[in-house]
């Protein structure tokens, strides 16, 4: 009995088999047929996000602890901290390289450490630390 149920169980796989196999190939030949209602296909997402890069990798700046000037604008005037990634928009490595060219300009002397340059106080912002650029969620 068992090996009956056998032999009609792997017919009907058989069977099945080929009778999808030739839907599959029905299918492709209708959808190689010029259709006007056939999908068009694009070479880009019109939907795509635009790639967003951090203000110094879109300018291909390099931060240096001998330019003060720059490395000023990511300092707080009044505590002399390093503002955050989410404030400044800085990628993760820029980031890290400003922070340690800042460390590297105070330890030279060329920046103050508890607060900003008074000279650099009127410089233009790249950014707004009252308005951070990835907000957090509180």
């Amino acid at each position: 009995m068992t090996i009956m149920l056998n032999v009609v169980r792997s017919s009907w796989c058989l069977t099945r088999r080929l009778a999808t196999s030739g839907a599959s190939t029905a299918r492709k030949q209708h959808s190689s047929s010029t259709d006007s209602n056939a999908p068009i296909e694009l070479e880009q997402n019109p939907f795509a996000k635009d790639k967003v890069q951090c203000v110094l990798c879109k300018h291909g700046i390099s931060p240096d602890y001998k330019n003060v000037q720059l490395l000023s604008q990511f300092q707080s005037p009044y505590t002399g901290r390093v503002y955050g990634r989410h404030i400044t928009g800085l990628c993760k490595r820029r980031h890290e390289q400003v922070e340690r060219e800042i460390m590297k300009a105070q330890n030279a002397g060329f920046m103050p450490t508890y607060h900003k340059a008074v000279e650099f106080l009127n410089d233009p912002k790249l950014f707004d630390p009252e308005k951070a650029v990835r907000p957090h969620k509180y």
